[in-house]
């Protein structure tokens, strides 16, 4: 089984939120998965992402991929963090 770190989509048709999720990567989008390790808010004039990095290492050091959009997302939050430092 190979498994995936990826977001699922919910909310409604205006107002997507994301939840991050770790799944089966045969699995649909909006499907099962395995755990929930965090959420991502684009709507606030400042967007949100929120992850459990302790969870976010354990899956990636056991073999998970994660997805396109998820690592930008993380590089993206990286900067931000940086220049606020």
């Amino acid at each position: 089984m190979s498994v995936k770190i990826r977001m699922k989509r919910f909310g409604t048709k205006d107002k997507a939120k994301w939840r991050v999720v770790v799944c089966d990567a045969k699995s649909p989008r909006d499907g099962r998965f395995i755990e929930e390790i965090g959420y991502y808010d684009p709507l606030p004039k400042q967007e949100k992402l929120v992850v459990k990095e302790a969870r976010l290492e354990y899956w990636v050091k056991n073999g998970a991929q994660v997805s396109e959009a998820l690592k930008s997302l993380l590089r993206r939050q990286k900067k931000k963090q940086k220049a606020k430092a």
